[in-house]
Formats: C-alpha cells, structure tokens, sequence
C-alpha cells in the first residue's frame, strides 16, 4: 500500500473496484501512520475495517538446528543433534608442542573441539564446545629404559556452558578446581560416577584453568 492514496471508486459506484462484500468484511491493512488518510479518501473510507500494519502477524522466522552434544568414548568422538536430519560440521585443534627450546618439556596431549549443526532450511544451531585431554594415571611414573615410554592415561573431556564447568571420564573421587588466570579459585568438587561439574561465575569468552588431579588445562568458557 502507499502512503498518500489517490480516489478509487467508492461502494455507491456502478463501476467500483471493489464488491459490496468485500468493504463489509475484508480488512484493509494500510502503512502505520496512514490510516487517517484512508479513513478520508473516497473508496478507501468505505472499508467497514482498516487497520496498521501488514496483516501478517509476526515475520515467519527459521527454525534453528539444536544445539549438538559431544561425548568420547574408546577413541571415538561423537556429536549428536536433536534436528533430524542435521548433519554436524566441526573443527579440532590440538595443542600438542611442535618445537622448542629449554631442557625440559612438559607433555600433554589436549585437542580443542568445537562443532555445530546444520540442515538446509534451517538456521544453524549454537555452537558447542569441548576439550578433550589424557590424564596419566601414574603421574610420579619415572624412568624410560628402552627409549619407548607406555604411559597409562585416562581420557577426559572437558566442556562448558553458561558458566557450568563439567568434566567427564574423571576417576571417582578425584578433586577438580577451577581457578581464574590471576590464579583465585572460584570452584571445586569432588567428582562423582565419572563426572564432576561446578558453577562459577567466570564470564562467557573468559579463560578458566581447571585442575584435574595434578594435570591443569585452560579452557575458554561458553
């Protein structure tokens, strides 16, 4: 519709634009602040129903992918998504040391995960995050005989979400802490059928250091 409306044939016109029926019971949706204007211009004026606005209610919005989750178990990564038919789409990084220098290494495989879903039709969903890390179980373990190292390990996963801190694969009754990077402690527990979680107040986008056992790994919070 316009927003300066010319003439039209009115309701008592031989030739009028539009029926009888149709002044009585459609409703004429015109631009927000023109309806004054309609209600005083011939043809439109006969329009028993004027109104501001489209007519369409609320702009249709997409349906949005649910958020995946991430789960390890015996090597395997697995994401999964309440959205049939989604497929996930992810990127990992690992943090492994490349090269150095000093007389000392400290090892530690940790890989960053991150992954969303997608499906055509639909908006993609929120992107979940996790890092994955071992845990040696022997950590005072010392002595390489044969120039081969065998270093019993657990797998932990590590994943966060408005502000929760959980940890999964964790032996029962293994303490984990989270501190801040200026090192203050803002949580701790005692983790329970292989999982520990702990609310903190650490802000989304901030860096948290979570201590598991003797083993300390930074994680970005979601």
């Amino acid at each position: 519709m316009i927003e300066n409306p010319f003439k039209i044939k009115g309701k008592t016109s031989e030739f009028r634009t539009f029926t009888q029926n149709t002044f009585l019971n459609a409703t004429l949706y015109v631009p927000k602040g023109t309806i004054d204007k309609y209600k005083a211009t011939d043809g439109w004026k006969d329009f028993l129903f004027i109104e501001e606005g489209t007519g369409g209610g609320d702009t249709p919005t997409t349906q949005k992918c649910e958020k995946p989750t991430i789960s390890y178990e015996n090597g395997k990564l697995t994401f999964s998504c309440a959205t049939d038919g989604a497929v996930c789409q992810y990127s990992i990084t690992d943090t492994d040391i490349k090269a150095g220098s000093g007389n000392e290494v400290q090892l530690g495989v940790t890989y960053n995960i991150s992954v969303y879903a997608a499906k055509s039709g639909y908006e993609n969903s929120e992107t979940a995050t996790a890092t994955l890390c071992w845990i040696d179980q022997q950590p005072k373990t010392e002595g390489i005989t044969d120039g081969v190292a065998q270093i019993a390990a657990r797998p932990v996963l590590v994943k966060t979400d408005n502000g929760f801190i959980t940890v999964e694969g964790v032996d029962d009754r293994t303490k984990v802490s989270v501190y801040t990077t200026d090192g203050k402690q803002v949580g701790s527990t005692i983790s329970q059928n292989n999982v520990a979680t702990i609310a903190t107040s650490i802000q989304p986008g901030s860096i948290a250091i979570v201590k598991i056992g003797e083993k300390a790994i930074k994680v970005v919070m979601k």
